[in-house]
């Protein structure tokens, strides 16, 4: 087999009953799309550490939000429901960043109604990538903890990386791949940007199997690599270049062979 074949090949096989572990597995649990959009951001912003730390995490939001995670970021507030999530962290991401990240979102859903009005607003149709989108996204946010709190820590930092500061900014492309995109996995919500805009969510596994595949030839993992990649991936699917990346993914952290 070739490379596109064997591509094909196990974009095929990884389907829905292969879904979990990933953090994905949490947004098809809901049906209205402002909820899996909310779930899914937060998925994404916490997307990192061992699968089995992040599932962890993300069921604790699940208990909290009780089938509701939109209305419940929408209408958060610390005097309500700051015993609701005390107990919660992630790495390092403190109760304090958490709560913070809550208090933000709620403000900007009651001010723009949806996480896809906040993106589309800083995403240009002209644009080769969604490499300005994603740091417009980032710096409404981070002006948004400025404003409010005055000072941003580094945990909320991380969770709005900028690509245009080296980052490969993996957490916020696979939530966008979850959003654009359309098949089993994947939801289609956000149709007004094009799959070809997409860029992959670079990781370990993602850097390690492309290297061996010579799709880069880069050391580092960051933007640069994680557009490497994707414009190599163009040449076998130009109008959906990362429908590959679930499935080189899962093959590294399932220690499979490629």
């Amino acid at each position: 087999m070739n490379l596109k074949q064997k591509l094909e090949y196990h974009y095929n096989a990884f389907d829905r009953p292969k879904l979990e572990p990933d953090p994905l597995q949490f947004l098809h649990l809901y049906k209205d799309e402002r909820d899996i959009e909310v779930i899914g951001l937060l998925a994404s912003i916490f997307a990192y550490g061992n699968v089995k730390q992040i599932e962890n995490t993300l069921k604790k939001f699940i208990i909290v939000f009780d089938g509701k995670p939109y209305s419940f970021i929408k209408n958060f507030s610390l005097s309500k429901n700051s015993k609701k999530i005390s107990a919660i962290k992630h790495r390092f991401y403190t109760e304090d960043d958490i709560a913070k990240l809550f208090i933000i979102l709620s403000e900007e859903i009651k001010k723009h109604k949806s996480i896809k009005q906040i993106f589309l607003q800083g995403y240009n149709i002209s644009d080769e990538n969604v490499k300005s989108a994603i740091s417009n996204f980032s710096n409404h946010f981070l002006n948004s903890f400025n404003q409010t709190f005055s000072e941003i820590s580094n945990g909320i930092k991380f969770m709005f990386p900028l690509p245009e500061k080296g980052s490969a900014c993996k957490r916020m492309n696979l939530f966008l791949r979850w959003m654009v995109r359309k098949d089993e996995l994947d939801f289609g919500l956000w149709s007004e940007i094009p799959a070809s805009k997409l860029v992959i969510p670079v990781d370990t596994h993602i850097a390690r199997i492309s290297r061996s595949l010579k799709l880069t030839k880069r050391k580092n993992t960051d933007w640069k690599m994680a557009e490497e990649i994707t414009g190599k991936l163009k040449k076998f699917d130009p109008a959906d270049p990362i429908k590959y990346d679930f499935a080189i993914c899962h093959i590294g952290i399932r220690k499979l062979k490629f």
